[in-house]
């Protein structure tokens, strides 16, 4: 891996508090992602279950994680089961993890070779009470393609019918919303990766450059320091591409004038980051763009320090709102009048600011959690309002990554430029 190695520590007390949550004589099983294909016999660069590798530090295709703390046989109680490899893989794909490898990633004792699950796992069932099985439940997924863990659920039930079925997403979801400090450490690479592509730009956007190019100098600064590169699909979008929100075809040239909005973010060991900035593609705001920037980062600050323990999604939202109601006032969108006799079931802000201002992140940059839960300490949310005029070509948004602790609001972003002067100094040096 591009990564530093990782202390096994994290991935021991993972497993010690998902164990810790499971019923008496339960067994839980994780299974790697698949290498999904893409044309002949092409294939897509692998990736593995974030749930896997938050219990196991594992990042290799074809491995099984197998936990059943009240196990019998004590070297049974944690087995994680690697591909064995031979002199035609290692010729054709590479090095694989050694079982001592695999020891030393993991913290775990027990390590067998994949094509083993099968036999080890029926032993065990005997024992067996209850099965933990793992799938991808996210309120924003939409899985069409059958994975790994699916086809397992669908091959264990139809061979141990007998058995009483878990679910081990809703404690995957309580334990991965509140991130221990290892994981803290790694976020914060990822972020300051992403400050190193950001800087990266300031020194090269200008009139006539291709959103393309923008984004192949960030892939350049990602991956020439450890990131197996953007831990989602990079956003760079000029003039009124900015309104679209999810613009990705990054194909237009940025024009002397517009503004071009970038939302990326480094991924580093698996952990994502995710920041936003808007800025002018010839080195200079007009007072207009500087007007609506100002509002956005205002909304911004205001947002971040709502960030804090016992607040709620709910609440944290309203409050945004009204704050944005005020900004998009001062802007002659919207009037006293109009946002006095609106619905307050539509709310008039949301035809310049339509989506949501945070979502937590981790593993997954839009990463798994209750939206009722209460913010707790150790929660990394994105703050990211932004204001969408389209009848102007006007779309900005701000975005930073936030830590949520007992003494106030962390920004894991604060180094990196957000102040429209600092911007504006830095595209003119």
């Amino acid at each position: 891996m591009r990564y530093m190695p990782i202390s096994p520590e994290l991935f021991i007390q993972n497993r010690h508090n998902f164990t810790k949550r499971l019923q008496p004589s339960s067994i839980a099983i994780f299974h790697s992602n698949d290498i999904m294909p893409t044309n002949a016999d092409g294939t897509m660069a692998f990736r593995q279950n974030n749930d896997l590798f938050y219990l196991s530090g594992v990042d290799q295709e074809e491995s099984v994680l197998l936990l059943f703390p009240d196990a019998r046989d004590q070297r049974m109680k944690e087995v994680l089961f690697v591909r064995e490899t031979n002199d035609h893989i290692l010729t054709w794909e590479g090095y694989k993890l050694t079982k001592k490898q695999a020891q030393e990633v993991s913290g775990i004792k027990t390590i067998l070779w994949t094509h083993e699950f099968k036999s080890v796992l029926n032993s065990l069932m005997l024992e067996a009470e209850h099965v933990y099985l793992n799938s991808n439940e996210h309120l924003r997924a939409v899985v069409e393609v059958e994975t790994r863990d699916a086809r397992f659920i669908k091959w264990c039930k139809e061979t141990y019918p007998l058995h009483k079925y878990e679910r081990s997403a809703p404690i995957m979801h309580y334990l991965r919303a509140i991130k221990s400090e290892h994981e803290i450490a790694l976020i914060k690479k990822a972020c300051h990766i992403t400050e190193l592509g950001f800087r990266r730009l300031l020194n090269f956007i200008k009139p006539g450059v291709m959103e393309y190019e923008i984004e192949a100098e960030l892939y350049h600064e990602f991956i020439r320091n450890r990131s197996r590169g953007p831990a989602y699909g990079s956003i760079i979008a000029s003039g009124a591409n900015a309104c679209i929100l999810h613009y990705v075809d990054n194909d237009q040239e940025c024009k002397d004038g517009d503004l071009v909005l970038m939302d990326f973010g480094a991924e580093y060991a698996n952990y994502a980051s995710d920041l936003t900035r808007t800025v002018p593609v010839n080195g200079k705001f007009t007072p207009r763009q500087r007007d609506v920037y100002e509002a956005v980062l205002h909304v911004m600050k205001a947002a971040t320090q709502m960030l804090v323990p016992g607040n709620t999604l709910d609440q944290y939202h309203a409050f945004v709102g009204t704050v944005m109601e005020n900004e998009l006032i001062r802007l002659g969108l919207l009037t006293v009048e109009d946002v006095r006799n609106q619905n307050p079931d539509k709310p008039l802000y949301k035809k310049y600011f339509m989506h949501g201002t945070s979502h937590l992140l981790g593993l997954d940059v839009h990463d798994v959690g209750s939206k009722y839960r209460p913010f707790e300490e150790g929660m990394v949310f994105t703050c990211e309002p932004g204001i969408y005029i389209r009848e102007e070509g006007i779309g900005i948004r701000l975005e930073n990554d936030i830590l949520v602790t007992r003494n106030g609001p962390v920004d894991l972003m604060k180094d990196i430029p957000l102040e429209a002067d600092e911007i504006e100094s830095l595209m003119n040096r």
